[in-house]
């Protein structure tokens, strides 16, 4: 056990003793210089921030069977001063008591066992549950030799290596995947949860700089594509590009409160679309400004964040256009006049 939590403080273990039956099965542990009989106890560890979990078997030596059924309920109760003196002889541990998998990916779900003595005839197996359904992936009994499944190293496995590989993670992978070890009369398993987390595509349906006239409405959306699980927050605000820096006395982006929510999209791969949209009508006031869409999801350690600066031109005036027109025409007339002028002119130096 000290060589599965080393370098590890006692601050950051969570220790707990049980008393553990072998249900009524009397097997004499082959170890040597044991006792025919022997009292059971099991000793989990857990790390105060899930990096693992270790289960052990303590072993303590009797030479008198305990009176009525091989059970600890027939036992007499330890009492505070009472002092036990146990051995170590089975343990396992898991490094991923917990897996936060992407879709497509691979995964290796780790489980580490160690027997106290050599060639024991041990079964190791692996099972998937979820929401009542149970398979087995993987099984190996060392005693006929026999493997059914794949998933775990054969090679591995004779150093006390069970770890299994999942070579493809999908939404199905989901559930509870349980490593066990059974040397009799002995049977310890190790839970480990596989949870799929996509995050989610962003995306913005316009330019980094938009240009609109005053007056002029344009629809933004932002877009937050196949993400899982459900829960997802989309917020716009905005706020002055040139402070967005800051941290000290710059002031606080404007969240802003006439957004609308799509429903959500069902994607083909059983994964989630959502959309945040509102309508900007552009305005001299806020040209410069930065609008932002800032995306959290459980799947991402900071939201993805998509900005763009509103570019705001002032609207060309009908009197501009009036005036363009008249001093074309005024040009035409001009060249009409002149055109005979030019052209007799023309006739005269020829006479000439």
């Amino acid at each position: 056990m000290r060589r599965y939590v080393e370098g590890v403080e006692a601050d950051q273990l969570e220790c707990e003793i049980r008393r553990y039956s072998t249900a009524g099965i009397h097997v004499r542990w082959p170890a040597k210089g044991t006792e025919e009989y022997n009292r059971w106890f099991t000793c989990t560890l857990k790390h105060t921030e899930g990096l693992f979990i270790v289960t052990s078997f303590l072993r303590h030596p009797s030479a008198q069977p305990p009176s009525g059924q091989q059970d600890y309920r027939s036992w007499s109760s330890i009492s505070d001063t009472e002092i036990l003196i146990t051995t170590v002889t089975m343990g396992m541990k898991t490094q991923t008591p917990s897996v936060k998998a992407k879709l497509g990916s691979q995964q290796k779900f780790h489980c580490q066992f160690a027997i106290d003595h050599k060639g024991p005839n041990v079964t190791v197996e692996w099972h998937w549950q979820n929401r009542g359904e149970r398979t087995r992936l993987f099984s190996h009994a060392s005693r006929s030799g026999q493997t059914k499944g794949t998933g775990v190293g054969l090679r591995s496995l004779a150093d006390g290596d069970a770890s299994y590989t999942l070579q493809y993670s999908k939404m199905s992978s989901e559930g509870t995947y349980i490593c066990s070890v059974s040397v009799l009369p002995l049977f310890a398993s190790l839970d480990i949860s596989m949870h799929i987390e996509e995050p989610p595509r962003v995306s913005l349906n316009v330019a980094p700089i938009l240009s609109l006239q005053e007056g002029e409405e344009q629809k933004v959306t932002c877009e937050a594509e196949s993400y899982y699980p459900l829960d997802v927050e989309i917020v716009w605000y905005q706020q002055d590009p040139t402070v967005s820096g800051q941290r000290v006395g710059s002031p606080l982006p404007k969240v802003l409160q006439n957004v609308l929510l799509s429903s959500h999209k069902h994607n083909s791969d059983k994964t989630y679309s959502l959309s945040a949209f509102f309508y900007l009508e552009a305005s001299l006031g806020i040209s410069g400004r930065q609008f932002t869409c800032s995306v959290s999801h459980k799947s991402l350690r900071v939201p993805i964040k998509k900005s763009f600066i509103l570019n705001v031109e002032e609207p060309t005036s009908w009197f501009f256009y009036l005036s363009v027109g008249l001093i074309i025409v005024l040009l035409l007339v001009i060249l009409v006049v002149m055109l005979p002028n030019l052209n007799s002119e023309k006739a005269i130096l020829r006479t000439n």
